[in-house]
C-alpha cells in the first residue's frame, strides 16, 4: 500500500511539473501567461459576446461593440486563461443531455427533492405542442447548462392526473429554485408568464429569479451595517459592481452553496460617497471580496481565479467543503492508488487484472467501512469546535499561492481528460519497466510467467487450500487434543489419482525433528583420523592418494547436502563404522580401517537410543535409500514416528509426496505419539 501511495504522490508531482512546463511553452510561443490581463478593446465583437455568455450577462439589447465591451469591464477583469476556456467551450459542440420525466415520482425525486440546484422543466400538455420548439429548446439547454442549471421535459400524457392536480392544462415552462437560504430547505416552482418565447427572454427570466435570492445592498449605510454584522455565516463573498443584477454564474453559485456561503451583491451604480468602501479596503470596482473570520481575501489575484462558474466553484469548495466533497476526493484518490497495482504486479496479464480487481474491491470496501464511523462521529453535538477548527485549517491552507496552483492544475487536467489518462498510463508504464528490471535483477521467475502457467498455479493453490489444511500455519509438534485426523479417512476413501496434486507449502519441513545417529563406544572422527595418519607413515603413496580422494568425495557430499539448516551439516558419513548388520561400501578405505583395528562389527556396537526423540520408532535403516544409518549421520523423523536420512526424506517431501514412505501418513499432520514398551524384568518376583 505504501508503495502505491508513493507512486501516486510521484505522479501528482509529475503533473505539477508538467503544468509548469506547459505554461512556459505557452508563454514562449504566445508571449503571455494565463494570469495576464486582457484588454477588452483589443478583442473582437464575437469574443466579447462569448465572455458575456460564459459569465451569464444578457447582451441582446447591446448592438454596439462599445456597449458590450463596457459590460465586460463592469463584470470583472478578464484574464487570458478565462478567454481561452470560454473560446474552447464555445467551439466544443457537444450535446447536453436533458431528462425525460416518466411520472410524478420521477419528477418529485429529481426536482422537488433537490434542495441545492435549479431546474428548468418544459411541461407539454395533453394533445398540445411544446411552448419552446425543438431547435430553441436545444439552444436553451446548452445555454443554461453552463451555469449548472439542469433541464428536463415532462409530458402530461405519461401522468395526466398529476398535471391536472398541478394545474398544468397548457404547455409551459417550470423553474425550480430553493425557497429559503438554509441548506435542504423548501423548493418553490415558478411558471413562465412571458409572451416572448425566445432564448434571451427566457434566460433573463431565469437569472432574475435566481438573483432574487441574493442579498443586494444599494447604499453605504446598509453596507456598513452588513459588514459589521455577525450571524450564522462564517464565510461571505461580496460582489462590488456597477451592474443592474449580478451575473448568472454568481446567482447559480449562491444556490449551490446554500447554507455554507452567503452571497452579497453591492450595487455601486448610484453611489456618491464611497468613503466607507475605502475604509474596508475596497478601492476599485468590480471586486470579488471573500470575508472570513481570518480576514479579507481578494478573489482574482492568484493563478486560476477566473470570473467564471467553474473557477469560483472549485475555489469555494476548497474553502468550505461538504462531507460529500471529501468523500468523492478520497474515492478518487483511493481508486487511482489501487490502479497502480496493474503496473506494480508482474507476471501474466490475467494475473495483473485479477490482482487489480481484488485490490479495487478491497480498497473501496475499506474506504466505505472507514467512512461510516466518521459520519457518525461528525453527528455528535460536542464536535462543533472541532468542525470549526477544521474549516479554519482549510481556509488558511487553500488561500495560499500553492493552493491556487493546485486548483488551476485541477481545472486544466479535468478539462483535458485525454491528457490526464495518457500521463497516468505513461507513469504506470515507467513503474512497470523499473519494477520488471528490479525483479529480473533479483532472479524472480514470475516475471516471465505466461497466462496458462499462472492459471495453473492459481488452480493448484485453490485446490490445495480447498482440500487440505494450511500447512504453513501448523507447527510441529502440535498441541491438540485430536488423536486422529478425520480428513485422513476421507482421503483414503477417495481415489488420489483422480484429483489434481495439490501444491502444499513445505514450511513444515523445517519444524520436523532432526538429530545425529550415534553409536556407543565409538571414537570420534578426529581421533580416528589422527590414529589413521600416524599408522600410515610407512605406507606407499598410492594408498595415500586413494584415502585422500575418498575423503574429498565425503567432504563434497557434506557441502552439497539438500536443505542445509544454516551451518554445513555432513551427509551420512561412511568413514566410521556401521552400527547395523551391514558393512560400509567404500572398500579401499574399509580395508585400511580394518587393518588397523578401527572397525568393529555390529556385535561390538550398539546405537545410542538416548539421543533419539521419545516419539520416534527405533530403527537402523533408511527405507528410502535402503542403507543403514552410519555413526554421525543426520536423521529426520516424521509425525508418524518413522525415521529416515535427513537428505533422503527432504528430497522425498520436496518432490510433492507429502506422506510417510512407510505408512503413508500425511507428513504435516499430527499422529498419536509412539510409546516404547517397557522391557520385562527376567528376575522372578520375590
Amino acid at each position: 500500500m505504501w508503495v502505491k501511495l508513493c507512486c501516486l504522490l510521484l505522479y501528482f508531482l509529475a503533473l505539477f511539473v508538467l503544468a509548469r512546463v506547459f505554461e512556459a511553452v505557452a508563454w514562449y510561443e504566445s508571449g503571455f501567461l494565463a494570469t495576464q490581463l486582457v484588454d477588452p478593446v483589443a478583442l473582437s465583437f464575437r469574443k466579447l459576446r462569448t465572455i458575456l455568455e460564459c459569465r451569464g450577462l444578457g447582451h441582446s439589447g447591446l448592438p454596439e461593440k462599445k456597449d458590450v465591451r463596457e459590460l465586460v469591464e463592469k463584470s470583472g477583469d478578464l484574464m487570458e486563461g478565462e478567454l481561452y476556456s470560454a473560446l474552447k467551450e464555445e467551439e466544443a459542440s457537444e450535446s447536453v443531455s436533458s431528462t425525460n420525466f416518466s411520472g410524478e415520482m420521477h419528477f418529485y425525486e429529481l426536482v422537488e427533492d433537490t434542495k441545492d440546484g435549479i431546474w428548468l422543466v418544459q411541461v407539454i400538455a395533453n394533445d398540445r405542442s411544446p411552448l419552446v420548439g425543438k431547435v430553441h429548446w436545444e439552444k436553451m439547454v446548452k445555454k443554461v447548462s453552463r451555469f449548472g442549471i439542469r433541464t428536463g421535459t415532462f409530458n402530461c400524457s405519461s401522468d395526466p392526473r398529476y398535471c391536472r392536480r398541478r394545474g398544468w392544462l397548457k404547455s409551459t415552462l417550470i423553474m425550480s429554485v430553493p425557497q429559503t437560504s438554509t441548506s435542504k430547505g423548501k423548493v418553490m416552482l415558478k411558471e413562465y408568464s412571458g409572451r416572448k418565447i425566445e432564448v434571451e427572454h427566457i434566460f433573463k427570466w431565469i437569472t432574475a429569479h435566481a438573483a432574487s435570492r441574493i442579498k443586494t445592498i444599494y447604499n453605504s449605510e446598509h453596507l456598513k451595517e452588513e459588514w459589521n454584522k455577525s450571524d450564522q455565516y462564517r464565510v461571505k463573498i461580496y460582489l462590488f459592481a456597477n451592474l443592474d443584477q449580478p451575473p448568472a454564474f454568481f446567482s447559480a453559485l449562491s444556490v449551490k452553496f446554500t447554507g455554507r456561503v452567503e452571497f452579497i451583491f453591492v450595487n455601486v451604480e448610484n453611489w456618491d460617497n464611497k468613503s466607507y468602501m475605502a475604509e474596508i479596503g475596497i478601492y476599485k470596482t468590480p471586486s470579488y471580496i471573500l470575508r472570513t473570520p481570518e480576514g479579507i481575501y481578494r478573489y482574482g489575484n492568484n493563478t486560476g481565479e477566473f470570473i467564471s462558474l467553474r473557477a469560483m466553484d472549485s475555489f469555494l469548495r476548497s474553502l468550505q467543503p461538504e462531507v460529500n466533497d471529501l468523500f468523492v476526493l478520497s474515492l478518487v484518490l483511493v481508486n487511482l492508488m489501487a490502479w497502480m497495482d496493474l503496473f506494480i504486479t508482474q507476471g501474466a496479464t490475467i494475473k495483473r487484472f485479477v490482482v487489480l480487481i481484488s485490490t479495487l474491491g478491497t480498497y473501496n470496501s475499506l474506504l466505505i467501512i472507514s467512512w461510516l464511523p466518521v459520519l457518525g462521529f461528525l453527528q455528535l453535538p460536542y464536535l462543533d469546535s472541532f468542525y470549526e477548527y477544521s474549516l479554519k485549517l482549510f481556509r488558511y491552507s487553500n488561500t495560499t499561492t500553492l493552493a491556487s496552483w493546485v486548483r488551476a492544475d485541477w481545472m486544466f487536467y479535468s478539462s483535458h481528460p485525454a491528457l490526464f489518462l495518457s500521463t497516468y498510463l505513461g507513469h504506470g508504464l515507467l513503474i512497470d519497466y523499473f519494477e520488471k528490471k528490479r525483479r529480473r535483477n533479483n532472479n524472480t521467475d514470475e516475471v516471465n510467467a505466461n497466462n496458462l502457467e499462472w492459471l495453473s498455479s492459481l488452480w493448484d493453490w485453490y485446490t490445495s487450500y480447498l482440500f487440505h489444511p494450511i500447512a504453513s500455519f501448523q507447527h510441529f509438534p502440535f498441541d491438540s487434543d485430536w488423536d486422529e485426523d478425520p480428513d485422513l479417512f476421507l482421503e483414503r476413501l477417495a481415489f488420489p489419482d483422480l484429483w489434481l496434486h495439490p501444491l502444499i507449502p513445505t514450511d513444515y519441513i523445517k519444524n520436523l525433528p532432526m538429530w545425529r545417529f550415534k553409536c556407543l563406544g565409538v571414537h570420534s572422527d578426529e581421533e580416528m583420523l589422527e590414529t589413521f595418519q600416524d599408522s600410515e607413515s610407512d605406507s606407499d603413496s598410492e594408498n595415500k592418494e586413494v584415502f585422500s580422494s575418498e575423503k574429498e568425495v565425503s567432504e563434497d557430499d557434506e557441502l552439497n547436502a539438500f536443505h542445509r539448516r544454516g551451518e554445513g551439516e555432513p551427509r551420512c558419513s561412511v568413514e566410521t563404522c556401521s552400527c547395523a548388520n551391514k558393512y560400509c561400501h567404500h572398500e579401499p578405505y574399509e580395508r585400511k580401517v580394518r587393518s588397523y583395528g578401527l572397525y568393529s562389527t555390529a556385535g561390538d556396537m550398539e546405537p545410542d537410543w538416548s539421543a533419539w526423540p521419545s516419539e520416534m520408532l527405533h530403527c537402523t535403516e533408511c527405507v528410502v535409500c535402503l542403507e543403514n544409518f552410519a555413526n554421525g549421520c543426520l536423521l529426520m523423523g516424521l509425525p508418524c514416528g518413522h525415521v529416515f536420512h535427513q537428505n533422503c526424506i527432504v528430497m522425498w517431501l520436496a518432490g510433492g509426496r507429502h506422506c510417510c514412505p512407510v505408512c503413508r501418513w500425511a507428513s504435516y499432520k499430527k499422529k498419536q505419539p509412539y510409546t516404547h514398551p517397557q522391557p520385562l524384568s527376567n528376575d522372578p518376583p520375590s
